[in-house]
């Protein structure tokens, strides 16, 4: 493959979108004009700041300026991107993490021009070369000579989170005094056609009826992302529910911001040891197979509706942040790139995403409700298409129409209902990374570290006490995240530890990972089907899948986003 054919400046007609350029990032933005790549600075301790805030994130300091700087730097993190997220951008190119030399905390998202998409990888030494388009000099970063001997670390290291975790404030715990009662699932699969809210209602059902409880019951409501949830995100949030089955909560919780999409489930848990509720049900409802499947029947040209970028830039209008007009259209890119660092820093390769791929499929098959059941080799893996290097089509999970719902109960009630309650051990809530994605951890899925450290901080428990993990797996890295970060192996080990499969294999290995197929297999429902499986396994009930004598599970939320990790034991 020719340079030009990752070179987007080379293409004929091809039409970059524009951002937003305002008073905060015109110094990025318009920057080249002069040839020169700026970055907001603290006057005070002198670090660069990307994107430009108003006060200093290191020495909390307002006093900000602009600093000019040489246009070198390292690519963190690179991928070659194969889906057409946008017809705009002809595939393949590269879209790559640039760490600034002169402070490498400072990462910028780019294309690389002026090198073979095979030869593009992490650890290349890049200076910037700017496109002029309109009113904007869009900084591209194209090779230095040579790579660096050794890559820049994170602002934390991988080992380093432990020490940021702040110790319990009270010695009994706000998980001893809730448990969860009752699972529900609506029916899952592609393209159902079915109203989001008819799922919602009924998983909300089963959830109750399983619990032994009514409706009448009900008495709080949780959910994420609530009612702003779009593109085949969510039915509506707290209120559609409420209006349709006539419930009047006294409590009721909706919104992204929160610990993983699961984090509805941590929420109703407080309120419920607060008082505010006795059974609160949380529920998740996805429908993006149908709306994707709409929207391609209304539009068969437009935007792919699973991308990020979908509506964005269309018809002369700009588009906000740093991402979009490099072609990022999918949270596969972000974590794509994540996962290119891990296979440079540690030797991890394509096989160690495939024996998670193929465990999650081997699950899936004695799992009746999964999508996906059929066997998959590790030759099935590797030839499949490319999405977004080093992920391939298996390392992604399957668009599904589903809805799950828990209901989360206060422990004096729990006992006397229709199944063994399932307790609480302890959660992993803490935030201790950048937010924004490509600013924060770059060796794995960011936002593992935090809530896996602060999870052992509440429990005397330890990985070794673990039969079972359902681990977030939009992507078979974020697998192998959670697996290092939890403490299954160690950080960098995954390549040795996931070998053959054996040490996640439902019988007989080190910890049973994703025993009912994950969302890789078995569909995604955006984390809650992990909590529902979670579930399944502490009372015994799943069947040809049981993992034998399990009595404490692990349940990670959350992939790139804040993100949230909840252990669970069954109840005696």
């Amino acid at each position: 493959m020719t340079a030009d054919a990752a070179d987007l400046t080379a293409v004929a007609g091809f039409d970059r979108p524009l951002p937003v350029v305002n008073e905060e990032n015109a110094h990025f933005w318009r920057g080249g004009a002069d040839g020169v790549l700026r970055f907001a600075r603290c006057n005070a301790c002198g670090a660069l700041l990307h994107p430009a805030p108003v006060a200093c994130r290191y020495c909390r300091s307002a006093d900000l300026g602009v600093a000019d700087v040489s246009g070198r730097g390292v690519v963190v993190g690179a991928t070659v991107n194969h889906q057409q997220w946008d017809a705009r951008f002809p595939t393949p190119f590269v879209i790559a993490t640039v760490a600034i030399e002169e402070d490498p905390r400072v990462r910028v998202i780019t294309n690389l021009i002026g090198v073979d998409v095979d030869d593009a990888h992490v650890g290349m030494r890049v200076r910037v070369r700017f496109q002029p388009v309109e009113d904007v000099w869009f900084p591209l970063f194209e090779p230095d000579g040579g790579d660096v001997d050794e890559l820049p670390s994170d602002e934390t290291p991988p080992d380093g989170h432990h020490r940021w975790v702040r110790p319990m404030l009270r010695t009994d715990k706000f998980e001893d005094r809730v448990a969860i009662t009752g699972i529900g699932m609506s029916q899952i699969g592609r393209r159902l056609m079915v109203a989001p809210l008819a799922l919602t209602v009924a998983a909300v059902k089963d959830a109750v009826a399983d619990a032994g409880l009514t409706l009448d019951d009900i008495d709080g409501l949780s959910t994420y992302p609530g009612s702003g949830g779009e593109g085949g995100f969510g039915e509506g949030g707290v209120s559609a529910l409420a209006e349709t089955l006539g419930l009047r909560p006294t409590w009721y919780n909706g919104g992204s911001e929160t610990f993983g999409p699961a984090g509805s489930v941590i929420a109703a848990m407080l309120a419920v040891s607060a008082g505010l509720a006795r059974h609160v049900v949380c529920f998740r409802t996805v429908w993006q197979a149908t709306f994707a499947a709409q929207q391609r029947a209304r539009d068969p040209r437009g935007a792919n509706p699973n991308s990020m970028m979908a509506g964005l830039g269309g018809a002369g209008r700009r588009v906000p942040g740093y991402t979009a007009p490099y072609g990022v259209g999918s949270a596969a890119n972000h974590l794509a790139m994540c996962a290119s660092h891990h296979f440079r820093r540690y030797g991890t390769t394509r096989e160690t995403l495939g024996w998670v791929a193929l465990n999650q499929r081997t699950n899936a098959a004695v799992n009746p409700r999964a999508i996906y059941r059929d066997p998959l080799t590790m030759d099935d893996y590797l030839s499949a298409r490319l999405v977004s290097t080093p992920f391939g089509l298996y390392d992604c999970d399957v668009p599904a129409d589903a809805s799950v719902a828990v209901i989360v109960s206060a422990v004096e009630a729990a006992h006397d209902l229709a199944k063994p309650p399932v307790l609480v051990e302890a959660v992993g809530t803490q935030l201790t990374e950048r937010i924004t994605w490509e600013q924060s951890t770059m060796t794995h899925e960011p936002h593992v570290f935090g809530p896996a450290a602060h999870l052992w901080s509440r429990t005397s428990l330890r990985p070794s006490d673990v039969q079972v993990a359902e681990l977030y797996d939009g992507f078979t890295f974020n697998c192998v995240s959670w697996l290092e970060a939890l403490g299954f192996c160690g950080i960098g080990e995954a390549k040795d530890f996931l070998d053959g499969g054996r040490a996640i294999a439902r019988d007989g290995g080190v910890v049973a990972l994703n025993t009912h197929g994950g969302q890789l297999s078995a569909g995604r429902t955006h984390g809650m089907g992990l909590m529902h499986e979670a579930v399944v396994q502490l009372r015994g009930e799943g069947g040809a899948r049981q993992v034998t004598n399990a009595q404490v599970a692990v349940v990670s939320s959350g992939g790139l986003t804040p993100a949230g990790v909840i252990l669970l034991r069954r109840g005696r």
